[in-house]
């Protein structure tokens, strides 16, 4: 059964871009290979962590989206915990994240708008008080 995916990982900062490009290849045929698709992959760039990872302020960010099974996800996680420039990476299954947000959506369009409904026009005042004013002057 396929699922979708995101992937993320954190590359050293100290790789080159070509030594990037040839991790990112590594792990998009060891998801083609087990029968997974890789629908993109977004090179982030280099960003500041919040914290120090292996003793590195920044890192280069890499997001693959990929629909695969779950056998070929554990063992894009097993190469990924492996490899040595990878300092940080996270899985996150997206179909149920999609469902998810469909269902927030759902339920936000069954609640109605005070926005959109016109506002209770205020009562007019009565003649009692009205009445005292005029008495002042």
């Amino acid at each position: 059964m396929s699922r979708l995916y995101e992937v993320m990982f954190i590359v050293r900062p100290d790789m080159a871009e070509e030594d990037v490009d040839k991790l990112i290849a590594g792990f998009t045929t060891t998801v083609t290979n087990g029968g997974g698709v890789v629908k993109s992959v977004e090179k982030m760039g280099r960003r500041k962590l919040a914290y120090l990872v292996r003793k590195f302020a920044d890192g280069n960010y890499v997001l693959l989206t990929i629909e695969a099974g779950g056998p070929v996800v554990l063992e894009l996680e097993r190469r990924l915990r492996v490899t040595e420039p990878v300092i940080k990476f996270i899985t996150v299954r997206m179909d149920e994240e999609e469902k998810r947000l469909a269902k927030v959506k759902a339920l936000r369009g069954t609640r109605r708008k005070l926005s959109a409904e016109p506002a209770a026009e205020a009562p007019a005042p009565t003649t009692e008080a009205a009445e005292p004013a005029q008495a002042a002057v």
